[in-house]
């Protein structure tokens, strides 16, 4: 990548230049946009010209001060669909801009590099809320020390390991569930309200990838798990499901 290039390119007076986008996404899922009317392709991206984004000026502060500013977007089946928003499969995910020149993408030159926010969506768009890098200078750090344990089961602090069997499930719906309460039928080997407090995971189907804290979890072998909230998307009779146990946070419990 050459920004001496660019800035040469930039001063011959006649430009070829254009804006490029990368959404990627905490499941793994990368998207590539651009406002030129071709595609582009580089760092492994292919830079899709339709259904692409848009942006307010980003403005460049020295210091520790935050960048942020917003993005506007279509809604599309085939780029970003309104049913993956509301999955959250959006949320977090990490955004990078570039100005490129589009006849030799080697010369290019990072805008923007951050996170998305809030994204707000409408009839047949979307708007969402930039951060930049230094927007987590704005989140309280540091360990909070209770009388119950504060770590996460299974987490670095934690260090137990949880892919023993007796510690998870994994089950293939038989009943359709509407997105918060699971039935679970002839479960055998756990105590009740061994996945309270836990996660449940959806292995297959259109929601897979997605995750939720498990609230309360009720019954002996047959148990109904509720969740937090609820998860936005699709999940049917077949889709596979791992629920993982969960942990009162007492020192007994992690004694024994």
């Amino acid at each position: 990548m050459s920004v001496d290039a660019l800035y040469a390119h930039l001063r011959s007076g006649v430009t070829h230049t254009c804006y490029c986008w990368v959404i990627s996404r905490r499941d793994g899922v990368v998207l590539g946009f651009t406002d030129h009317d071709a595609s582009l392709h580089f760092d492994d991206v292919t830079f899709a010209p339709q259904n692409g984004l848009s942006a307010r000026a980003i403005a460049s502060t020295t210091g520790l001060s935050v960048n942020n500013t917003e993005a506007f977007g279509v809604l599309s089946d085939d780029a970003i669909a309104e049913a993956d928003i509301l999955a959250g499969r959006y949320d977090g995910a990490a955004v990078q801009v570039w100005l490129v020149c589009w006849d030799d993408v080697t010369a290019r030159k990072t805008l923007f590099r951050g996170t998305l926010g809030e994204i707000t969506r409408g009839a047949s768009g979307f708007e969402a809320e930039l951060h930049g890098l230094t927007e987590a200078l704005n989140q309280v750090q540091g360990r909070s020390y209770l009388k119950t344990c504060s770590a996460v089961l299974g987490d670095r602090r934690c260090r137990f390991d949880l892919a023993h069997a007796s510690y998870r499930l994994d089950y293939v719906l038989d009943a359709k569930p509407d997105g918060q309460v699971f039935a679970l039928a002839a479960v055998e080997n756990f105590n009740a309200g061994w996945f309270e407090s836990g996660q449940l995971e959806v292995l297959s189907g259109p929601a897979a990838g997605l995750r939720g804290a498990i609230k309360s979890d009720v019954g002996a072998q047959d148990r109904v798990l509720t969740l937090w909230a609820p998860l936005n998307a699709q999940l049917s009779v077949g889709d596979t499901i791992r629920v993982t146990a969960g942990c009162d946070k007492r020192p007994v419990t992690c004694r024994e």
